[in-house]
C-alpha cells in the first residue's frame, strides 16, 4: 500500500513539472474582446479612428470597436475573417501572437536571426515561445484573466531583459527628413527602431556602464542586420562615448510619448494662500483611476468637487496636519476642487483626468 501512494506521489509531483511552465485555463476564461483590450492597454499606445474596414460582429462605438479596428488596420489582428468573435474564450495561440505583435517582436530566421521584415504570424508563435522560455498548449480552448496577467509580465520581464546592439546617427542625417515626417536632429532625444511605433518612448540602458536615457522614436532603421536602434548623437553621447560607435543595450518600452508625458505630470496647484501649501498638490492632469493623495501641515477644507458631468460632492470636510485628503476619479474629463482655509478664503483648482492604460 505504501509503495502505491509513494508511486502515485511521483506521478502527481511529475505532472506539476511538467506543467508549471504551461499556459493553460485552470479558471473561467477571459474573452477575446477582453484579453486584446488587456493587451493592448499595457502599452499605453493610442488607438485613432481609420478607414479600415470594421469587423462585422463589434458595433461602431461599442466598447473595443476603436482599439479592434485600429489593431486591424495595422496588421495586428488578422483580417482573414470578416467577425472578431469577441465573446469567445481567448486561446494561448491568440493571445501569443497578439502579445508579440503589440511588443514588435519580429519572427526568428535561421539561428535565431530576426526577419526584419515581417510580424509575426501564427506559424512562427511555437519558435518564440520556445525562444522566450514559454511553453504552451497550441490546442488550448481558453486563457483566464490571470493567466493572461501572468504571461504578459513574464514575456515583458523577458524582453526588458534582451540584450541589443545600439548604434548612433549623427551629421550625415541631420536636418533630412525621416521616416515619419520629422527633420531628424542629432541633438535631440530620438532614435531609429525597425517596428517600435512613431512616438514611442523607450529607456535605453547601456550594459557596461548602467547609464540610461529616454528616448522618442520617430524614425525607422537601423537596416544593418543585427542592430536593434540607431541613436541621435545627443542620446547616444549620454550614455557612451561617441568613439564607440555602437553599444549593448537594454530597452524598456514605456509607451506612446503623448500618453506617457501626460500621465505624469509634475506640475502642481500647491497654495491656497500663503501659509496653506498642500503637498504634493492638484496636478494639472492626472491618470484616471488613480488615487490621488493630498496633506498639508496646516489645517484645509475640500468645500465642494465639481465633476466633468456638471455633478458636485460637496463634501465640506476639513483635513487637519496629518490627514490625507483621498480622491479616485473613475471618468475622464475636468474636475473642479473648491479648497478652503480656517480664516474663509477659497482657492478653485482644476485637474483633467485622462485615461492612460496600464
Amino acid at each position: 500500500m505504501r509503495r502505491l501512494i509513494y508511486s502515485v506521489v511521483i506521478l502527481q509531483a511529475l505532472v506539476l513539472f511538467a506543467t508549471a511552465n504551461t499556459v493553460y485555463a485552470a479558471s473561467p476564461g477571459i474573452t477575446r474582446l477582453e484579453g486584446f483590450l488587456l493587451i493592448w492597454k499595457s502599452i499605453d499606445r493610442p488607438a485613432e479612428k481609420t478607414s479600415e474596414k470594421p469587423f462585422i460582429d463589434i458595433q461602431i462605438n461599442a466598447p473595443g470597436f476603436l482599439e479592434v479596428t485600429y489593431a486591424k488596420a495595422r496588421g495586428i489582428i488578422d483580417d482573414e475573417d470578416p467577425r472578431f468573435y469577441p465573446a469567445a474564450p481567448l486561446k494561448p495561440l491568440d493571445a501569443l501572437l497578439w502579445f508579440f505583435r503589440t511588443r514588435g517582436v519580429e519572427p526568428l530566421l535561421d539561428r535565431g536571426k530576426r526577419d526584419l521584415s515581417k510580424l509575426p504570424e501564427t506559424k512562427n508563435i511555437s519558435a518564440l515561445a520556445d525562444f522566450y522560455g514559454i511553453s504552451f498548449d497550441r490546442e488550448g480552448t481558453s486563457l483566464s484573466r490571470e493567466e493572461l496577467l501572468t504571461l504578459m509580465r513574464g514575456l515583458d520581464a523577458r524582453l526588458e531583459d534582451e540584450i541589443h546592439e545600439v548604434s548612433l546617427y549623427s551629421e550625415k542625417f541631420h536636418g533630412k527628413g525621416t521616416a515619419f515626417g520629422e527633420t531628424f536632429d542629432m541633438n535631440a532625444l530620438t532614435a531609429a527602431h525597425r517596428t517600435f511605433p512613431h512616438n514611442t518612448l523607450v529607456r535605453v540602458t547601456n550594459i557596461e556602464n548602467d547609464k540610461s536615457v529616454v528616448v522618442r522614436i520617430n524614425d525607422r532603421g537601423p537596416f544593418v542586420q543585427g542592430r536593434d536602434m540607431d541613436m541621435s548623437l545627443f542620446s547616444f553621447t549620454r550614455i557612451a562615448e561617441r568613439s564607440l560607435g555602437k553599444i549593448n543595450a537594454r530597452f524598456e518600452r514605456l509607451g506612446d510619448a503623448n500618453l506617457v508625458l501626460r500621465c505624469n505630470d509634475d506640475r502642481f496647484q500647491r497654495r491656497i494662500i500663503k501659509g496653506v501649501i498642500l503637498n504634493p498638490g492638484i496636478p494639472h492632469m492626472f491618470p484616471k483611476n488613480k488615487t490621488l493623495k493630498i496633506s498639508s501641515m496646516t489645517p484645509f477644507v475640500v468645500r465642494d468637487i465639481l465633476y466633468p458631468d456638471g455633478s458636485r460632492l460637496g463634501s465640506q470636510k476639513w483635513f487637519v496636519k496629518g490627514a490625507v485628503f483621498e480622491f479616485t476619479p473613475s471618468v475622464d474629463g475636468e474636475y473642479t476642487f473648491l479648497l478652503g482655509t480656517k480664516t474663509g478664503r477659497v482657492r478653485e483648482m482644476r485637474m483633467e483626468v485622462v485615461e492612460c492604460g496600464n
